[in-house]
């Protein structure tokens, strides 16, 4: 009894809580990367043996040459605010990336500087997006744009994919979500959760679906453009008629392992970033001074510096997936960038192991941490509830350890 009116008193205070807050933040769900993440440290410091595959960083050092360039630039007392679009010459450092990376032609006034590059995709949605526009998301998508778009009062719109069609979506889909509300489209190649990398056909084929609606605006996140494996990375701005359409979204937190340094760009027609940093201006203003002189070091880099890293992280891709292939009920694509792999575990729906009712691949990411302490993110933070996604950027060693286990808890 006595419990029973503890837990009502914490019910009503909760509620009184969540009444005084507004309805924005009670209506926002929780990232379920970073609530992963935070679950697996605190099994952690309870003493667990815990290998969390949970959270995208990756776990190579910031190079030296760039941690210099951040070393020189407290010396010289780049400690003041900086513009709020960023410093014209590390946006003019990002324009002659933009050209020599992905063939795209920007001036230094369609380039804005933020914290990082959710920041950059947070601006986009609320400088663009009113009450009802849809915007298109191909799933799986990065966990926040779902949330983005809706904080924005945009009107999410999955378009499901499948491990089958290596979870890109065709023209086909494309033209079939499209209506009179449609605002923008929003997709990220190489692709978080998936690893899958649109080629350069493929984005044809996409901006000839777009070429019939000149309002559509594309969001291209290309974060993880540098890991890949395939050579086959395109710019979807760079398909003749894209760049005045397309906003290019970057940074420098995967490839340059900046995660840290809180560094996003973008690249986008100039009343887009005008707009961007007209807001960002109320908000943050500019981002952090010395990390934006780093920064200029590393967009000036040639990408051939990130090779050994590239490589550890195919090598990796290569184990993860010959041991998931090995383990009875997982179908999985083999993904050609970023550090990730999005296995299908839908087979397990419905079966009961080591007495645990396994429903849904929320199920199934609980029961790995409890039972294989491995650390895992549900499918459905990325729209696709058929799966489970997890980091490779750790080292083999944990990697061999964490699929040995998962593959005697899927046992049953």
């Amino acid at each position: 009894m006595r419990l029973n009116k503890k837990t009502n008193f914490i019910n009503q205070k909760t509620q009184l809580m969540n009444n005084l807050l507004s309805d924005r933040i009670n209506n926002l769900a929780t990232s379920q990367t970073l609530a992963m993440a935070a679950l697996a440290r605190e099994l952690k410091a309870q003493g667990k043996d815990i290998i969390s595959l949970s959270l995208g960083e990756p776990d190579f050092n910031t190079p030296d040459f760039i941690k210099e360039a951040a070393k020189k630039a407290i010396d010289e007392n780049y400690s003041t605010y900086s513009p709020v679009d960023g410093y014209q010459d590390l946006k003019e450092a990002i324009c002659r990336k933009f050209k020599r990376d992905n063939g795209l032609d920007y001036k230094p006034s369609q380039i804005v500087v933020s914290t990082g590059a959710k920041q950059s995709l947070y601006n986009i949605a609320q400088v663009m997006l009113n009450d009802g526009d849809e915007v298109i998301l191909p799933a799986p998508y990065w966990v926040s744009y779902f949330e983005i778009v809706k904080l924005s009062g945009g009107v999410p719109v999955e378009v499901p994919t499948s491990v089958e069609t290596d979870f890109k979506i065709t023209p086909e889909q494309l033209e079939a979500a499209i209506t009179p509300k449609t605002k923008m489209m929003w997709f990220s190649s190489p692709c978080n959760p998936s690893g899958s990398v649109y080629n350069r056909d493929e984005l044809t084929a996409i901006a000839k679906v777009l070429e019939k609606y000149p309002n559509i605006i594309v969001v291209a996140d290309e974060i993880y453009e540098h890991i890949n494996f395939s050579g086959t990375f395109c710019s979807i701005g760079s398909i003749p008629g894209m760049l005045e359409k397309t906003v290019t979204v970057n940074g420098l937190a995967k490839a340059f392992a900046m995660t840290g340094y809180r560094i996003g760009y973008i690249g986008a027609p100039e009343f887009i970033a005008k707009a961007c940093t007209k807001i960002q201006g109320q908000v943050t203003s500019g981002a952090n001074s010395v990390a934006q002189r780093a920064a200029i070091t590393a967009v000036d880099a040639d990408p051939s510096v990130l090779n050994h890293m590239v490589q550890a992280f195919h090598s990796r891709r290569d184990l993860v997936v010959g041991l998931l292939k090995e383990i009875p009920g997982i179908k999985i694509n083999v993904p050609e960038g970023a550090f990730y792999v999005f296995p299908d575990v839908s087979s397990f729906f419905g079966k009961t192991l080591k007495g645990t009712e396994i429903k849904d691949a929320n199920d199934v990411s609980m029961y790995l941490l409890a039972e294989a302490c491995v650390a895992t993110v549900t499918g459905d933070a990325f729209g696709n509830p058929d799966c489970i996604r997890f980091s490779y950027a750790t080292s083999e060693e944990q990697l061999i350890e964490a699929l040995k286990r998962i593959k005697n808890a899927l046992a049953g």
